[in-house]
Parts: C-alpha cells; sequence; structure tokens
C-alpha cells in the first residue's frame, strides 16, 4: 500500500511537471568561434610568460649576432664541452660564428651533455615548442642530452597548437613528418611516491634561444 502510494506521487509530480511550459532555452552556441581568445598583448611576451612557467630557461636575442654572443657566453657559463649540433644549417652558422660543437654521433649518447636543434613552430598559448623529425637531428638530439637547447625566430610564433600545425602541412606538404612532439618544459613525472621529479625520462633543462626577425 505505502508503495503504491509513493509510486502515485512520483507520477503526479512527472504529470503537473510535464504540463508546465517549457523553460527558456539558451541561445545555440556559436562552435565556429575560437575555443580561446585570441592574444591581447605582443605573442613574444605572452609566450615568455607560457614558456617561463613552464619551467624553460629563455633568452631574448635582438639579431642573429646576438645569438651567437649569448650562445656563447651560455656555453662558457655552464661549462658546456660536448655540445651537439647535427643539422647543417645550425653547423654553418656555427662554425663561422667561432662557435665550438661536436657534429659526429659517436660516443653520442654517454658524452650528451646538451644538443641544439631548430623547431617547427612556438605555440604561444601554452608556451610549448613544436619539434618534428624532419630536420637533421632526428628524433634523438632532443631526448638524449640532458639539456635541449632550441633556437627559433619570432616569425615561428602561432597562437595555438592547430596554427602550429598548419604550418609544418604547409611546409612539409606530402612529406609529412613521422614524428611531432610538444615540449613543454623539461622531462617530469610524479609517477613515483607523487614527488615531481624534472629529468627522468628526458632533458633536465630546456632553454630557448629566440632571435627577433621581425621588422619594428
Amino acid at each position: 500500500m505505502y508503495e503504491a502510494k509513493s509510486k502515485e506521487i512520483v507520477l503526479r509530480r512527472v504529470r503537473e511537471a510535464l504540463a508546465l511550459s517549457a523553460p527558456f532555452l539558451p541561445p545555440t552556441p556559436d562552435f565556429t568561434s575560437p575555443l580561446h581568445p585570441a592574444p591581447s598583448e605582443d605573442t613574444s611576451i605572452q609566450f615568455a610568460e607560457n614558456f617561463l612557467r613552464n619551467s624553460g630557461l629563455f633568452f631574448y636575442c635582438e639579431s642573429e649576432e646576438d645569438f651567437f654572443d649569448q650562445l656563447f657566453v651560455f656555453k662558457k657559463e655552464n661549462n658546456i664541452n660536448n655540445f651537439f649540433v647535427w643539422e647543417p644549417n645550425l653547423q654553418k652558422i656555427l662554425y663561422h660564428a667561432g662557435i665550438d660543437f661536436l657534429h659526429d654521433e659517436e660516443n653520442f649518447i654517454a658524452d650528451a651533455e646538451a644538443g641544439l636543434t631548430t623547431c617547427e613552430a612556438l605555440i604561444t598559448r601554452t608556451g610549448s615548442i613544436l619539434i618534428s623529425s624532419a630536420n637533421s637531428s632526428g628524433r634523438r638530439l632532443n631526448i638524449y642530452p640532458a639539456m635541449h637547447i632550441v633556437v627559433a625566430t619570432a616569425s615561428q610564433l602561432v597562437p595555438d597548437i592547430k596554427d602550429g600545425l598548419q604550418l609544418v602541412r604547409e611546409r612539409h606538404k606530402d612529406n609529412f613528418p613521422s614524428m611531432l612532439s610538444l615540449v613543454s618544459g623539461p622531462s617530469r613525472t610524479a609517477d613515483i611516491e607523487k614527488t615531481l621529479v624534472q629529468g627522468a625520462h628526458g632533458p633536465k633543462q630546456l632553454v630557448l634561444f629566440l632571435i627577433d626577425d621581425i621588422p619594428h
């Protein structure tokens, strides 16, 4: 008897609810609008802030010559001897700048203190570096060394990940890289006793030299 009465109460409430007028429905969302608003300030500043928040080390270079000077000082101050560079275009400019580097792969893993690479794009919103296997550094030079050093230009800054992927498609067309990776700061993990450890499965330090190549 009690169960039948309770059921009747529930059914009566359902009928009353159905008799009411439909509530106001909000307008249909515009799915074509961007999820994140456009940057409200200089993209290089916003990128640098997000990159530093990810524990990266950032150097702003006014020109290519400024990059050489700062890289030379950085190598000296950090006592970097085994400095690997595999991309021919980087080797060429560093050679003319008088900056020593190693270009062979012999004993690479044992002696890999630092590796210098280029990148595909810089993602402003996340402060991340988009790298691929398309350049001569391949897959190893940004993983094995204790320090991953990247040189990029301000013209490589894009608002979001989709814009970086579009750059890759336009640059490589039918020869799309077999590996793409977003690097957001040094390698880190908290799998062991929930303690954050940096450099657990990759570089302990991520360094970016950003060359300003945009006319002002």
